[in-house]
């Protein structure tokens, strides 16, 4: 890991950490506001909706829009407003002084107030041969790496909306796409799960576990284990796509911010954390609905209310 250039100290008024939906409309508001926001992207730009293929349900686009398509018009537009766009990321963050201190892989900054917006991660399998082959056939996104498995039989793993979205995008380019799900019904919508059924392309494997990935250079095949029988079977594939939900990405902020059970930083309705002047919006406070619209929301509330704490701190200085 690089180290920090701490000699390199920038100060501002609104930083805010993360480039998704939350972070991007964050920004925009914050620069119409004329506080002048940097954002940290983070490592994925535009966040986890820029990997989905098309998104259906984001108002104003009733054909549709690719993801990473309506990041790129998110981040035109705040950036039209004035707000600045940096590709770095934080690698450390120390919320008991003020300004803030966060620093990055490039340099040290001092903020009066703070956005977070970091979103999540995905989880992963902790299965033997999932680390050794993720990118030689284990993928966690469908949209990104599809392409490579044209005419081959593919295992993925979930049952969510993320899980067959992620099945039903991948049948553009497989001959089969296999889900595994541990229950013996899915958690995904009634109109996703219509689809996936009625898509010939689509097989499952009910109420089992994938417990180890099988390949040397590349994936082979997968073993399985049904949970009420405990009988293993060994399923030949070309790839395993995991979308078992996803990890927030609250690590800076462990004995800094309150964390739910789960590690989402809390909110009240305001977007407000615990420590006045930083405020949370998007993926990282949302465990529940996880929606680029919801996330886009929260990110402008977060930004309209670190307005409201830097004009108060202005009459009390």
């Amino acid at each position: 890991m690089a180290e920090n250039n701490s000699n390199t100290i920038e100060e501002r008024d609104l930083l805010i950490l993360g480039s998704g939906p939350a972070g991007l409309s964050a920004a925009l508001y914050a620069a119409r506001a004329e506080l002048m926001p940097l954002l940290l992207t983070g490592m994925i730009l535009h966040g986890q909706a820029s990997t989905t293929d098309t998104i259906e349900n984001y108002p104003g686009f009733p054909e549709g829009v690719g993801g990473s398509e309506l990041g790129q018009l998110f981040q035109t537009q705040a950036e039209r407003f004035g707000a600045e766009i940096v590709m770095d990321m934080a690698t450390s963050v120390d919320l008991r002084q003020r300004p803030f201190v966060i620093k990055t892989y490039s340099k040290e900054y001092r903020a009066k107030s703070l956005i977070i917006s970091t979103g999540a991660s995905p989880k992963k399998l902790d299965v033997p041969g999932e680390k050794a082959l993720t990118g030689r056939g284990v993928s966690y996104c469908g949209t990104c790496d599809g392409w490579f498995f044209k005419d081959k039989d593919i295992v993925l793993v979930g049952g969510g909306d993320s899980a067959l979205e992620e099945g039903l995008f991948l049948t553009r380019f497989a001959r089969s796409v296999t889900i595994i799900h541990r229950r013996d019904s899915l958690r995904a919508g009634a109109l996703l799960q219509k689809r996936a059924f009625a898509n010939p392309k689509i097989k499952f494997i009910w109420d089992s576990v994938v417990t180890e990935i099988i390949g040397d250079d590349a994936v082979k095949a997968v073993r399985i284990k049904n949970l009420k029988t405990n009988q293993e079977s060994i399923q030949e594939t070309s790839a395993v796509f995991v979308t078992i939900g996803h990890r927030p990405n609250s690590e800076l902020f462990v004995d800094q911010l309150e964390l739910d059970e789960l590690g989402y930083i809390k909110v009240d309705k305001y977007m407000h954390t615990n420590i006045p002047g930083v405020f949370a919006g998007g993926e990282i406070a949302d465990p529940h609905y996880r929606q680029v619209i919801t996330s886009a929301g929260m990110g402008a509330a977060a930004a309209i209310e670190a307005t409201r704490y830097l004009e108060n701190l202005e009459d009390t200085e």
